[in-house]
């Protein structure tokens, strides 16, 4: 993580980027914990399952951008925690299938066994198909945002991120890759699915909730979003190569084992850095138009890059 901004922050009055990621991540565990069923409520051992993949571990980083970009457009703090869950749990029913055996096959994620290593693998897939549906209901029970119309609008970008045009299309895309060598606008369609689709969500479902922006600004937020999903991934790479697996907290260099094409195969490493300092600078210029109000958002894209897992 990059200090710069520790300084900044005090100077314009706010709690330091570590301090407001750290109330974030606070706010979102303790939401999460609230809206996944009580594990001694029937069936005990689902709803486990489901707290076990969600709660206790990861980064936050898609709730981190919805708040970020939900505080630039003036959403409340209640809708923004509503949509971090949202996401969230997308995001979990993912990693959940993800590593299942039919997919890759991962025994570690966030530093403990997998779901289907923990319990088993029926009760893995159940887990992840009632988290995906849970991420829905959070979005659709109460009222969020501005209006019905655009609540509505929400829960159709959050079903087109998740779906086959947009993360599940990018798995898929990316099991089909298995053994062939991508070229890089082909890998690039791969991750703006199967990565970028959710960071994107988050980045506009945020700046959806306060209402405040105008198209010009959203579009700036999209542009963001879609370069900062790509970044993730960039660095994703990075790290598969270079980190070793205590470090990661899921299994280092599975990507290679499996000969699963990867910014770093296509790039080697000192491009592949290099590109992810292009990317952060693009991320820095695209949202230099919105002034102070993006502080958060250019700290979350500075974050992404100089993370460790």
């Amino acid at each position: 993580m990059n200090d710069t901004h520790t300084h900044a922050d005090s100077s314009q009055g706010l709690p330091s980027f570590s301090d407001w990621m750290a109330q974030v991540q606070q706010r979102t565990e303790s939401a999460l914990a609230g809206v996944l069923p009580d594990p001694a409520i029937a069936p005990a051992r689902l709803h486990e399952a489901m707290r076990y993949a969600v709660l206790g571990g990861g980064k936050r980083v898609r709730p981190l951008l919805a708040h970020a970009a939900g505080e630039l457009a003036g959403a409340s703090a209640a809708d923004l925690d509503r949509i971090a869950c949202a996401v969230e749990l997308i995001h979990a029913y993912s990693l959940v299938h993800d590593d299942m055996p039919c997919m890759d096959d991962d025994v570690l994620r966030r530093g403990k066994p997998t779901v289907h290593v923990e319990f088993d693998e029926a009760s893995a897939l159940l887990a992840g198909d009632a988290l995906q549906t849970l991420a829905f209901q959070v979005l659709a029970e109460r009222p969020l945002g501005a209006d019905p119309a655009s609540q509505l609008a929400m829960l159709t970008q959050l079903a087109i991120a998740s779906g086959s045009r947009g993360m599940a299309g990018g798995q898929a895309i990316d099991l089909a890759a298995v053994g062939r060598k991508l070229g890089r606008e082909e890998l690039e369609f791969m991750h703006v699915h199967k990565t970028g689709a959710l960071i994107r969500a988050a980045v506009l479902l945020g700046a959806r909730a306060g209402g405040a922006l105008g198209e010009g600004e959203l579009d700036r937020l999209d542009h963001y979003a879609k370069v900062v999903g790509l970044l993730f991934q960039v660095v994703d790479d990075i790290l598969d190569a270079e980190a070793d697996t205590a470090t990661l907290g899921k299994t280092a260099g599975k990507d290679a084992d499996h000969d699963k094409p990867t910014y770093v195969t296509l790039l080697g490493l000192t491009e592949a850095k290099r590109l992810a300092d292009e990317m952060l600078d693009d991320a820095r210029r695209t949202l230099r138009p919105l002034g102070a109000r993006a502080l958060r958002l250019e700290q979350l894209a500075d974050y992404v890059v100089h993370r460790s897992f």
